[in-house]
């Protein structure tokens, strides 16, 4: 063997050295992208191999460009770095975190007992959050907790009960001042119907009124029927004659008088309303002899008419009824009071039609 042989064995075996640390780089590099991961266990591997045999395997590094060389050996140099006098390698998670960046900075030093404080506080704080909504959510969803609509329940049936209260006691307080019946007198004036009916109509009229006669013509005539003749109600006339606008008003109502001397009131009262146009214009001379005609068409007395009608008999009468009218508020005819001395007495004004006097008479008949 010639002296140059162990110098080929030599170089032969730095060749295979060099493609098995070729043949590494190249596997790492064709990975997923795990590939600095995988370089640091195989170097961990030989470290570990070269520490037990007190051996340290030592390789020509393989030719790269200048940038590559330098990111190597900024990462050998964090591989290395967590590497203690044991052989443990203690800072490659810390290297792994570190992967991508493109300064070659190492990783700040461990702080186990910091890391763990700050956990520590994050889990206490989280679990207090959970557990302070969930006492909110306990305390909004207990059903005994006052709600603003339980308070307004609880004003509004307040309120009610001291309306209830006020209205009982303005109920008392106006009965106690409520003022005893009206009683209006019938007097001794004419009657149509029975005396001894329960109900009384007291009329105050003037035989020259239009709204008079139109009550007359259009109501009485079915009060007459439901009422008078069935002895429930009786009509009490009373004169009221507006002199100052109708001229002939208290001539009739004294004709009338004169008539009912002679229980002729209700024949004659009929015609004086349904002739009213006939004799309303006529002269005190022109009256006088239509007057006369008209009892005459009653089957009275003529002559006994006819001369307490010239006397003015019941002249008085007349200003009596007047002076009582205006006592119990009659302004204008006709003007009504229906009901008794035991009910008292309901007001109606004017010629109402025959509803209104019927709602107003079985008022008055059901108490």
């Amino acid at each position: 063997m010639s002296p140059d042989a162990p110098s080929d064995d030599a170089a032969a075996k730095k060749d295979a050295a060099q493609n098995n640390a070729d043949d590494g780089n190249v596997s790492d590099k064709a990975g997923d992208g795990n590939g600095v991961e995988e370089v640091r266990e195989d170097a961990a591997t030989r470290d570990g191999d070269s520490n037990d045999e007190g051996e340290t395997s030592e390789g020509p590094k393989p030719e790269e460009d200048e940038d590559e060389d330098e990111t190597a050996q900024g990462r050998g140099e964090t591989e290395n770095g967590g590497v203690d006098d044991d052989g443990d390698n203690d800072g490659g998670a810390a290297g792994a975190d570190y992967e991508g960046r493109d300064d070659g900075a190492s990783p700040p030093a461990k702080k186990p007992t910091s890391g763990l404080v700050i956990g520590l506080v994050i889990a206490v704080g989280v679990a207090a959050f959970f557990a302070g909504a969930y006492s909110i959510s306990m305390y909004q969803d207990q059903p005994d907790q006052l709600t603003q609509e339980d308070l307004d329940d609880a004003l509004a049936k307040l309120e009610l009960k001291m309306m209830q209260q006020q209205m009982a006691a303005l109920q008392e307080q106006q009965q106690q001042q409520q003022p005893p019946p009206i009683r209006i007198s019938a007097d001794d004036d004419p009657t149509i119907g029975d005396a001894d009916a329960p109900i009384t109509i007291i009329e105050f009229s003037d035989f020259q009124c239009p709204f008079c006669a139109r009550f007359h013509a259009q109501t009485l005539p079915s009060i007459q029927e439901e009422y008078i003749d069935k002895g429930l109600v009786k009509l009490v006339y009373r004169d009221f004659p507006l002199q100052h606008i109708h001229p002939n008003a208290a001539v009739t109502a004294l004709a009338a008088e004169c008539a009912d001397d002679q229980g002729g009131f209700k024949g004659i009262h009929d015609i004086l309303f349904e002739k009213q146009g006939e004799w309303s214009d006529a002269d005190p001379q022109e009256i006088i002899e239509l007057l006369s005609g008209y009892a005459s068409d009653t089957g009275i007395d003529v002559a006994e008419f006819d001369e307490c009608v010239a006397m003015g008999t019941h002249i008085e009468d007349i200003r009596g009824d007047l002076e009582d009218g205006r006592a119990y508020g009659i302004t204008g005819t006709p003007g009504f009071f229906i009901g008794n001395d035991d009910v008292g007495y309901v007001s109606v004004e004017g010629a109402q039609p025959y509803e209104v006097f019927k709602r107003v008479i079985d008022s008055q008949l059901e108490r």
